[in-house]
C-alpha cells in the first residue's frame, strides 16, 4: 500500500481544456489531484491550443444545447475567479438554405430549449449583413448566446486556478505504462505514483494509452485547415461592426462545416468518433479508470461541464445528466477479445 503522501485521489492524464477541467472540478471537490501532461507548457500539438475558439448554445441534438446553460455559468465563474475576460459575446450566425434539415432542426432545437434566437431571410441577411456574399436560396439563423472564447488564456486560468486550490500540474512528463487494479499505478518518463482513480483524457494519444489496458476506440484524428482573409477596408470584419462569428451548413463539398470568425480573432488537431458524439464513461473492466476522448472538434466549448462529468465519474457520485449518447457501449465489440 502506498503511503498516503504518495497516494493521488486522482490522476488526469493530458492538460488540454478537458483534462484541465476535470482537475479544475476534482480540486474543488478537495480531492488530491495529479495532472500530467507529456509536453512542456504551453504547447501546440494539441486540440486546446490557439487564441479563439467559438462558443454556442446552436445544436442539433437537445442534450448538447442543455448543458451549454451549465457551460456558460461556469465560464463566467472561472471568468470571475481569474479576473480576466474569457469571453466575448458576437452571436453566431449559422448559414444554409432554407430547405437544409440540419438548420430546420437546430431552429427547433433553439425553441424547445427557449433560447434566444432570430430566423434572417436572404433580404434580412443582405441587410443586417451587407459584406456577405449569399448564394441563392441561403437563409440564417442567428444563436445571439454566441461568441468567442479566449482559448489559451481559458488554459492559463484553469492551470492557475488548479494550483490555487491545491492540484499538482507536471508537465514534460509522458505517461509510459499504466497498471489497473484497486489503486492505479502510473509510470512516465520521470517518476511512478499511485492514485485511487485515473481520469484519461489524452486526446489522439488515448488509444496509446488505452491499448494495453484491452480497449482501442473509434477515434480518427483530423488536421482542419485555418485559412486567412486580409480585410479590404481594416475592422470591417470586426466586433466593433457587430460582424458574428459564422458556421457554414452544407454550403460546401468539406466533410466538416465551414465556420469563421470575427477579424483579430483567431482559431490543430481534432478527434472524431464516427457519431461526432464524445467519449464519457468508466472503462469496461476497470471502473476507476475513466475515459473522456473524441470531442470531434466541438468540445471545447462544453469542456467545464465535460470535466465536471469526467470528475464524479471518478469520484462515482451521481451526475445529473443522461450518458447515454456518451457511453462506449454504443460502438459493438469494442476492444472486446481482449479484455
Amino acid at each position: 500500500m502506498a503511503a498516503h503522501k504518495d497516494l493521488w485521489d486522482a490522476i488526469v492524464i493530458g492538460a488540454g481544456i478537458q483534462g484541465c477541467f476535470t482537475a479544475y472540478h476534482l480540486a474543488k471537490h478537495r480531492k488530491r489531484v495529479l495532472l500530467l501532461e507529456q509536453f512542456f507548457l504551453p504547447h501546440s500539438r494539441g486540440s486546446s491550443h490557439g487564441q479563439s475558439r467559438i462558443i454556442r448554445r446552436a445544436y442539433p441534438e437537445d442534450f448538447y444545447t442543455q448543458m451549454m446553460d451549465e457551460c456558460y455559468q461556469i465560464w463566467a465563474q472561472l471568468e470571475q475567479e481569474a479576473g480576466t475576460q474569457l469571453h466575448r459575446q458576437t452571436g453566431l450566425l449559422l448559414l444554409g438554405r432554407k430547405e437544409n434539415p440540419e438548420l430546420k432542426t437546430i431552429q427547433a432545437t433553439l425553441s424547445r430549449q427557449g433560447v434566444e434566437h432570430q430566423c434572417l431571410s436572404s433580404e434580412e441577411l443582405k441587410q443586417r449583413f451587407p459584406n456577405i456574399q449569399l448564394a441563392s436560396g441561403e437563409v440564417g439563423l442567428l444563436d445571439k448566446s454566441g461568441g468567442v472564447l479566449y482559448a489559451d488564456k481559458a488554459l492559463r486560468a484553469l492551470q492557475d486556478a488548479i494550483r490555487q486550490l491545491g492540484g499538482i500540474v507536471h508537465d514534460g512528463e509522458k505517461v509510459v505504462e499504466i497498471k489497473p487494479g484497486p489503486l492505479v499505478s502510473v509510470k512516465t518518463t520521470s517518476k511512478s505514483y499511485q492514485a485511487k482513480n485515473l481520469v484519461i483524457t489524452a486526446g489522439p494519444w488515448t488509444n496509446q494509452l488505452l491499448r494495453p489496458l484491452g480497449i482501442e476506440l473509434p477515434l480518427q484524428t483530423l488536421r482542419i485547415n485555418v485559412c486567412y482573409w486580409r480585410e479590404k477596408v481594416p475592422g470591417s470584419y470586426g466586433v466593433s461592426q457587430a460582424f458574428p462569428c459564422f458556421l457554414g451548413l452544407g454550403l460546401s463539398l468539406a466533410p466538416h462545416h465551414i465556420y469563421g470568425l470575427p477579424s483579430r480573432e483567431y482559431p490543430g488537431l481534432m478527434k472524431n468518433t464516427p457519431d461526432e458524439h464524445f467519449i464519457l464513461d468508466r472503462h469496461p473492466k476497470y471502473d476507476n479508470i475513466v475515459i473522456g476522448a473524441g470531442f470531434s472538434g466541438h468540445g471545447f466549448k462544453l469542456s467545464p461541464v465535460v470535466g465536471k462529468i469526467l470528475c464524479e465519474l471518478s469520484m462515482k457520485s451521481t451526475t445529473h445528466y443522461d450518458l447515454t449518447p456518451f457511453q462506449m457501449s454504443r460502438f459493438p465489440g469494442l476492444g472486446k477479445a481482449h479484455l
